[in-house]
């Protein structure tokens, strides 16, 4: 770390109570300042060079660029593989306190690993929980049961009978997800703000990744994303680790070049019609609030 914090990874490390003076690593932070503390942190990137045989560097995410109510940031250590000692530690301090894009990690048509955390079902019954069969209409005491939990003897329930507890809210890894699209968030080029990132080969709409009238419990996508295949663990808005891939992949699915040629941008809340708003108001045509704005 380096003399300059982001106010989101400082957040993880003060406490947020109105006595706090929030003062963390303002002490460590003058080290990079003068000549000797310098001196102190060369020396101990020298001694990790020497006696180090594994690199970890701690990253955080941008919550300052996401439209939530969360401000502190996620805080994770990723290790780093690949090359000798010294190679890690001088790619660490290259990249200290810069961005790293998602497109210097994954690519186009890659399979990849996400890690979350399931949506949460809080305390549920045998039936919900492991689906058993329910019992008949006429039992006694109740029919959303497991009919015989075991034997007298071993005097203990086993570790494989199906008992109520905890649904959902688990950690869960989802392997081989193919990308089919990484795409840029909206940003400026030449003095033109460019968002067409949801345009294809095939239709060549000006259109915005975000559907209309943005996603359901969620809202604009501004930065960039990750198109995947398939469905990912968890709620709108919880935070996924992604991971290469540590398989070997020998299939033509894995292998195989993606083009999309159509991303629906309707609207997700409801029978959505039309992809973009011009499109809506060519159809429509004036309607009476823009005749009161306009008047």
């Amino acid at each position: 770390m380096r003399e300059q914090f982001s106010d989101e990874a400082v957040t993880c490390h003060i406490c947020l109570r109105y006595q706090c003076k929030k003062k963390a690593f303002t002490k460590y932070a003058k080290k990079w300042q003068d000549e000797d503390g310098k001196r102190v942190i060369e020396r101990d990137f020298t001694k990790m060079i020497k006696y180090c045989t594994v690199i970890r560097v701690l990253c955080h995410t941008q919550m300052k660029l996401m439209n939530q109510r969360q401000k502190k940031a996620h805080l994770m250590e990723i290790q780093l593989n690949g090359g000798s000692i010294a190679d890690k530690i001088s790619w660490a301090k290259e990249h200290l306190e810069k961005q790293v894009p998602v497109t210097s990690v994954f690519s186009q048509d890659e399979m990849m690993d996400v890690i979350g955390v399931t949506k949460g079902k809080g305390f549920k019954g045998v039936i919900s929980r492991w689906h058993v069969k329910k019992l008949p209409r006429k039992t006694h005491k109740g029919l959303r049961k497991v009919a015989c939990i075991g034997a007298w003897h071993p005097a203990r329930v086993g570790f494989g009978v199906p008992r109520a507890g905890q649904k959902g809210y688990h950690h869960r890894t989802e392997l081989n997800k193919k990308i089919y699209r990484i795409g840029a968030g909206i940003h400026t080029k030449d003095g033109k703000v460019i968002k067409n990132n949801a345009s294809t080969e095939y239709d060549i709409t000006d259109k915005s990744i975000t559907p209309m009238g943005g996603f359901p419990h969620y809202g604009e996508v501004r930065n960039d994303f990750l198109m995947l295949k398939g469905c990912v663990a968890g709620p709108k808005k919880r935070v996924l680790t992604l991971r290469k891939s540590l398989m070997v992949h020998t299939k033509r699915v894995a292998s195989e070049e993606i083009k999309l040629k159509f991303i629906d941008t309707s609207s997700k809340f409801g029978h959505g019609r039309f992809q973009t708003p011009e499109e809506k108001k060519a159809f429509m045509g004036p309607l009476k609030k823009d005749k009161e704005v306009t008047a």
